[in-house]
């Protein structure tokens, strides 16, 4: 496909796409309402100003309440001080500035070559995956918290300057938030930063501690008991739970999934993220570190909504890059067609298996088949596990506690 050359002609074509993003939004039936944004908005307001505790709090005709730790309710307060439209608006407002930084760090030299019309084409496409509609209009904290990691990954990335002592603080902030991107610590550490992962460690053990103080009743709440409860989240069975658990809880039901094969799949899941991440820092391969990482976590944790997804933005970064670009346009089709949803009702047989854990096999692939090596990208090397520059880089400065 011939792009249009003209400023005109871009133009015209950046708006057809616009209109077609548009009804196809209007169309298919995944506009989620805000739901976890009115989920924060009515605990943070409770917790304000009615006296009631975070965790008690549950939607008006649902089973649905808070689920994150007390720092992110902490980290919320601002919401207590406007009405429920002005809290859409801001987390509209931050959604659209997350999603900046996030393409200017995967794609960014890419897309400065086009100016306006690749952002603009950019654009268009996120607004049609559905991980980021999802977490746009459930008004969800994944794309904030992927761009902190992001940033986090920059910083490591090449020398910053000054601002590369701030390295990790990112990572802890968003582990503070969320539980999930705590692996990104053992990712540094993988790589022996170990000045970004102290202070990625310390910045979320503060932020717990902090909001310890500021609610000692929900955080001892949620630190013995709503952490390790999953019905607080969902069933684990339903169609979006696209982690592994939620295949198992799929093929089980109406029973329970094995906890022991379970746990098996993450323990293999976790070695493979390991041998895979310690090659590509070794062949100092950062953005593919950063990628393999964010599939783990999508992986292995109980209950991975679809708008959880976000995840493996980076992975399309790095297909894209490696010029896997017919890998990339497939799975970025599956992941904008919503296919898992066909099995909403029933997800037994052959075709339920396959078709209700689509998302599950597209990260598994790519944890398996990413590929990884220096061509593609312009970091500079990390050093491997013996400390040396990677191999074929003899010249090139390796990675130090000190961008």
């Amino acid at each position: 496909m011939r792009l249009p050359r003209t400023d005109r002609g871009r133009l015209v074509l950046v708006l057809c796409l616009a209109v077609a993003v548009t009804v196809f939004t209007a169309t298919v039936p995944l506009l989620r309402g805000w739901f976890d944004l009115r989920v924060y908005y009515g605990a943070v307001n409770a917790w304000v100003h009615h006296g009631g505790r975070i965790y008690d709090y549950q939607v008006p005709g649902t089973t649905y309440g808070f689920t994150y730790p007390p720092f992110a309710a902490l980290s919320m307060l601002p919401m207590a001080l406007v009405g429920l439209n002005t809290a859409i608006t801001a987390a509209l407002l931050l959604d659209l500035v997350a999603v900046a930084a996030v393409l200017w760090i995967l794609v960014g030299r890419e897309l400065r070559r086009h100016g306006w019309f690749g952002w603009a084409l950019a654009a268009c496409a996120l607004a049609l995956l559905e991980p980021v509609r999802d977490t746009i209009s459930f008004g969800q904290v994944n794309l904030l918290l992927l761009a902190l990691v992001l940033a986090d990954g920059w910083l490591l990335s090449g020398g910053r300057g000054r601002w590369g002592r701030w390295a990790g603080a990112g990572i802890g902030l968003a582990a503070a938030v969320k539980l999930t991107p705590a692996v990104f610590i053992g990712l540094l550490l993988l790589a022996r930063r170990w000045r970004a992962a102290a202070a990625a460690t310390a910045v979320a053990v503060v932020a717990t501690v902090l909001a310890a103080w500021a609610a000692p009743g929900a955080s001892r709440f949620y630190w013995t008991h709503a952490v390790w409860d999953t019905t607080r989240v969902g069933r684990l069975d339903y169609v979006s739970n696209q982690s592994l658990q939620g295949v198992l809880a799929r093929l089980a039901a109406p029973g329970e999934p094995s906890r022991a094969v379970w746990a098996l799949a993450v323990v293999l899941v976790l070695a493979v993220w390991v041998w895979r991440t310690h090659r590509a820092l070794r062949a100092g391969d950062w953005p593919a570190a950063l990628a393999l990482t964010g599939l783990v976590p999508c992986l292995i944790s109980p209950i991975t909504w679809v708008h959880h997804l976000v995840w493996l933005l980076p992975s399309f970064a790095v297909l894209v890059r490696a010029r896997h670009l017919r890998t990339a346009a497939v799975l970025y089709g599956l992941l904008c067609s919503s296919v898992v949803w066909l099995w909403f009702d029933d997800s037994s047989g052959l075709d339920g298996f396959l078709g209700s854990n689509t998302y599950v096999w597209i990260t598994l692939g790519l944890l398996l088949t990413l590929p990884t090596g220096r061509p593609h990208t312009t970091s500079r090397p990390l050093v491997g596990s013996t400390g040396e520059p990677a191999p074929g880089e003899p010249h090139a400065r390796p990675y130090t506690t000190r961008p």
